[in-house]
Order: structure tokens, then sequence, then C-alpha cells
């Protein structure tokens, strides 16, 4: 376990009740949108010399990875081929889920036939999660337990849109991120993949593995701890709902945790980050509903705390969401982007992130509604360092702004985001398109002065 009095100056707490210790001398560099990310995730794939690891909940037949590499499975495939051990947790939808399946790799017949095309020595499992929730976790993971591992999470899926630059090309863009993660916490995202692969409901199945017995093979648990890559702390969190997993064993530097009785370190750290927040949050995500994080921005925002959402500018907005916009420092924005035809676009926000005071984050697969609170099987990882928390308010401002934040601080950039989502939503009202960025201010009457 880390020396407590290593912690002790930290403001926003760390999470006690978790799966994972938490972890310095980490190096996270964040990847915002699908084609960086992937792009870098292929690098990491075609560099590998030992295994590729990944869980996957959605991957779309007509997804291409960037640079002309095919499809997902074409790049997994090749991995393969050259001898590393490459291994696939895909979710497999319930009744209660079925109607999620048309963008799945669930094992459909059509699948197998796919998988047979390419008579792959790829490792397969599929895995359920509790009736009428999601295995919703998206990592990757390159050459597990050797010196040049890494890993990649976040919330992007294997989505066609998802490969288009936001703000570029027309409709149907998703704006995401990933984050990439060398060090310590490492092994936490190892230990999560065994965990989950050892216990993947369909693995007994006659339609729950592919590739024979390589497949039907368990994995140890990780025994090592990587070695410091950098001078970020990391706490890898998670959502797993109770009685889908039953082996607590410890990570290593880890305590022992009764994971079949749950998991809620991901709703934890949110609240405690939001309670904790002295002059800035800033959130994205694809929706904000559940009532204890709401209360908490509620709580925040009379504290004076600077406060600005993100979230996708199609549907309608919480009620309890719209109305903390009574809050002159409250901004609730969407994206969108100017399309060939010279329209702008709504960009379908899919971020799952959040940044307080400059200098703490999280990114990883888990929204901020019940589903990933309370159910699905998630996993953020948790950062306290201000270098990292300054580049990727800076990479995502850029986009969504098309300003340089470099040399202000958290609460200055968060107005500066106000200012100029307010500003574009006027132009919008008056018909023109020409504004900056992409933000726009989603707040309607009675709610936006």
């Amino acid at each position: 376990m880390e020396d407590d009095r290593h912690l002790s100056g930290l403001t926003i707490p760390y999470m006690h009740r978790a799966s994972y210790p938490i972890r310095s001398g980490n190096a996270i560099r964040p990847l915002v949108d699908g084609e960086p990310a992937f792009r870098r995730i292929c690098e990491a794939i075609e560099a590998a010399t030992h295994s590729v690891w990944t869980t996957i909940t959605f991957m779309w037949a007509a997804c291409q990875m960037p640079d002309g590499r095919g499809s997902p499975l074409d790049v997994l495939h090749r991995a393969a081929a050259r001898g590393l051990d490459v291994r696939i947790i895909y979710w497999r939808p319930d009744p209660e889920t079925e109607s999620l399946k048309t963008n799945a790799f669930w094992g459909a017949p059509e699948h197998f036939e796919r998988l047979r095309d390419y008579a792959s020595p790829m490792l397969i499992r599929w895995d359920r999660a509790h009736p009428g929730y999601c295995q919703h976790q998206k990592s990757w993971l390159i050459d597990a337990g050797t010196d040049a591992e890494t890993a990649f999470l976040g919330g992007i899926n294997l989505n066609p849109n998802s490969m288009v630059a936001p703000g570029h090309g027309g409709k149907g863009q998703n704006h995401d991120a990933y984050v990439e993660l060398n060090g310590p916490s490492l092994v936490d995202v190892h230990h999560n993949f065994v965990q989950r692969w050892n216990e993947a409901s369909e693995r007994d199945k006659a339609d729950g593995s592919w590739s024979g017995t390589g497949s039907m093979s368990d994995l140890p648990f990780p025994i090592r701890v990587p070695k410091r890559q950098g001078d970020a702390i990391v706490q890898i969190q998670r959502t797993i709902h109770r009685d889908r997993y039953t082996n607590g064993q410890a990570s290593p530097g880890g305590d022992a945790f009764d994971i079949a009785a749950g998991e809620r370190s991901n709703l934890d750290q949110y609240c405690a980050a939001i309670d904790s927040a002295r002059s800035s949050i800033y959130i994205e995500n694809q929706a904000i509903t559940v009532q204890a994080i709401v209360d908490g921005l509620h709580q925040a925002l009379l504290r004076g705390v600077e406060v600005a959402a993100v979230i996708p500018a199609d549907g309608e907005i919480p009620e309890a969401l719209a109305k903390l916009a009574v809050f002159g420092n409250f901004t609730l924005a969407g994206l969108a982007g100017i399309g060939d035809d010279g329209e702008r676009h709504n960009v379908w926000v899919h971020s799952k992130l959040m940044l307080v005071d400059g200098h703490w984050g999280t990114v990883g697969s888990c929204n901020l509604h019940r589903y990933s609170l309370f159910g699905n099987s998630e996993m953020n990882a948790a950062f306290w360092h201000r270098e990292t928390a300054h580049a990727m308010l800076s990479s995502l401002f850029e986009e969504h702004l098309g300003s340089d934040i470099t040399g202000m601080d958290d609460r200055a950039a968060l107005q500066l985001f106000a200012k100029i989502a307010r500003t574009n939503r006027l132009r919008l009202d008056q018909g023109d398109n020409g504004w900056q960025g992409l933000a726009f201010s989603l707040l309607l009457p009675p709610y936006h002065d």
C-alpha cells in the first residue's frame, strides 16, 4: 500500500473502499477523440512483443481503424498471426438488453462465421452483466506483465462515428476520450482483465468462447507491480454489480476485496471530488441524471465553484440539471460542428470525464446515470496530477473553443468557456453558423437569461 503520509496532502480524497489501491509513479496521457486514440492504440499493438488483451462492449461492423488499417478484428488478427497472445472479452447482452445487440459482437452465428474466415488464433470469451445491465468497460492492455506494458482506457466505442474529428465532415460525429497509462497502476488494469476473463459468464457454454482449448484456460493473477514511469498518482476505480465475480484475490500491493458484494468506487469518487471542489468542476458526460451528483453540483455552486458541464445537445435536458442555471457560475453546453453542407450539426458527447480544481481528474467508461453508477461493469482511471489535468483541459478547449488556455488557471479557463459558449448560443439563435469552436450554451428560457 502507498504510505499514507505521502498522500496526506491530497485535497481530493481517494477511495479506501475499492478493489485497487492508490499508486504513485505513473505517467498518464490524455487522448481526445477516436481517431488519435485508436491511432495510438494501433501503434502500441503493432509494437507489441508479447500480448494484446482488450475488453469490448460495442463493435460496429462498419468500423475501420485509422490510416487504412482495416477493421478492429483485422488489427487483432494480425497481432495474433505474429504469435502474440491476443485475448478479447466481449459483452453478450441478455433478454433485458436485447435491443443493444445490433452493434455488439455478441457471438451470433454470423460472428462465428466471420471468425472462421480469419482462421485466427485469437482467444475470445463472452461475458454477460447482471440482468438489465452492460459489461461496459473499454480497455486495451498491451504486453501485460512485461517491462513494455501499457494500457488504454476510456469511453470510446469501436464506432465509425468516433473515427471522424468532431466538427469535420457532417452529421453523426462522436466526441470522446481515452487515457494512456504507464507505471504501477497498470497492475490493476491487468488484475481487472484476469478477474473478468477467469469468471466470464459464458466461458463454459458451447458458444461462449472462441479458439478451442486456448480460450478455455484461465489466467494467473499478476504478481509484480510495474516500475515507476512518471509522477502522477492514479487509482483504478470500478463499478461492479454484486454476484458477478467471486475471486477477491488482492492486486499486488493492495488488500483483498469482497468483489462478490460488488464495488461502487466510481460513484464514491465522483461524489467525493465534487464535494471537495473549491475552484472549478468541468464535466463531460453522456448523461448526468443521478440525483446525488446533481445535489453535489448544487452545493458546489453555492460555494462559488465555477462549474461547466458538456452533454449531448440532442434530447431533453434533465430538469434537475437545468435548474442549476439559476447560478451565474454554471454553464451547460453542447457541441456542434460545421458540416460539408455549411450547416451546424450536433456532435454526440460520449466522453465520461471530470476535472476538478485544476489538479484532479477521472477518465473512463462510467456515465453519470444509474446504469453506470449502480449496475454496469465500468472502469475509470482517477488521477491526482496538475500537468495531466491541464493537458487534458487544454486539448479539450482547443477543440471546443478554438482557444489556447496555456497560462490560464482552471477557474479562468472555465470562465472563458462560459463566455464563448453563451456568445455562440446567441449567434446560433440569430442564424449565424460562423461562431468560434464547437461549444454552445444549451440553457433555454426560463433557465437562461
